[in-house]
């Protein structure tokens, strides 16, 4: 597999502090499709032999300096050798165009990432789980059906990108007029980006909040917009997705074969978080029909909104992730 040379920053430029209990070094593999991906992998200290492993990624338009890096750091510095990676066409990850989505080459990402975890000399490769933070969330539960490498998965403040993209928040778009609108906007900009020769932006977050904002964008814009979460490279805090980045969500879900999946599954999410429906209704359909339900968990987390679990290490279940790649990894 040929591996484009990236362009990979040397400093520690990261939104959250480095831990001395771990080693970080920059990587790369590469995808099905050709993909060079840029990742961050943490080691433990001290720690002999070979480890279980774990793959990140994640919010939806977020980088690995963000939130999964904060996820892979931590779960390293408890045992576990990490990876936390910029998906397909986004932060230093190669691919072209920039700043596209698709729930099949996003899927691949996380499969490509358990491929290079596989054949590392420090792991078991019979000890490999994923972490998918956010919109990362679906793609992981969809890795997780696909993809018998992985033996057990967390989901924390998921989004169910193919609901949202065809539904609306909180399904209020669905019906076949309101996803027929969509169509032909979209189809309209793809004639617009072809003739104009450039993919043009969608637009990411507004650089402040107003009052009549829903208190979810709030947050999100108090998190992406702030030095608390503020990366350059990220897609949602500066211009956003391509304008078409994100079309084929629309026409392919990602969860209907959530239910054949046999390893571990934990999803968390807040209990205040607008985004809970999304967790609530994947467990309720992963669990649905299914011979291996026992081994599938929702864990609400008392009073946190969504993106409490980007950053905010108090209310993130560290302890409870710990403990559930240890019963399934082994």
């Amino acid at each position: 597999m040929k591996m484009e040379k990236l362009n990979l920053t040397a400093e520690w430029d990261k939104t959250y502090p480095r831990d001395e209990r771990v080693q970080h070094t920059k990587i790369t593999f590469v995808n099905r499709y050709g993909i060079t991906l840029a990742a961050d992998m943490f080691v433990p200290k001290g720690i002999e032999g070979k480890l279980p492993a774990l793959a990140v990624c994640g919010p939806f338009g977020a980088v690995k300096e963000q939130v999964s890096g904060r996820y892979a750091q931590e779960m390293a510095a408890r045992g576990f050798l990490t990876v936390a990676f910029d998906p397909s066409f986004t932060g230093e990850s190669g691919g072209e165009p920039r700043y596209m989505a698709s729930p099949d080459i996003n899927t691949e990402d996380l499969m490509a990432a358990v491929d290079f975890l596989s054949v590392q000399d420090r792991v078991d490769q019979q000890r490999i789980g994923v972490i998918g933070i956010c919109g990362w969330g679906g793609m992981a539960i969809n890795a997780a059906a696909l993809d018998v490498r992985i033996k057990a998965t967390v989901t924390s403040t998921m989004y169910d990108m193919s609901r949202v993209n065809a539904n609306g928040y909180f399904d209020s778009e669905d019906s076949e007029e309101a996803r027929h609108a969509k169509r032909v906007a979209l189809a309209a900009q793809r004639t617009a980006d072809y003739r104009n020769g450039s993919h043009a932006l969608g637009g990411g977050l507004p650089a402040v909040a107003t009052d009549d904002m829903p208190q979810f964008l709030k947050d999100y814009i108090a998190y992406y917009k702030t030095p608390l979460g503020y990366h350059p490279r990220s897609v949602g805090g500066n211009g956003g997705w391509a304008a078409i980045g994100c079309a084929s969500f629309l026409n392919q879900p990602l969860l209907c074969y959530a239910n054949e999946i046999r390893s571990a599954v934990l999803l968390i999410h807040g209990e205040k978080a607008h985004s809970l429906y999304f967790s609530k209704d994947a467990y309720a359909n992963m669990c649905r029909d299914n011979r291996y339900a026992d081994n599938k968990r929702l864990l609400i987390i008392p009073d946190a909104v969504h993106t409490d679990l980007y950053y905010k290490m108090d209310v993130i279940p560290f302890d409870e992730m710990e403990t559930f790649f240890r019963t399934y990894l082994k």
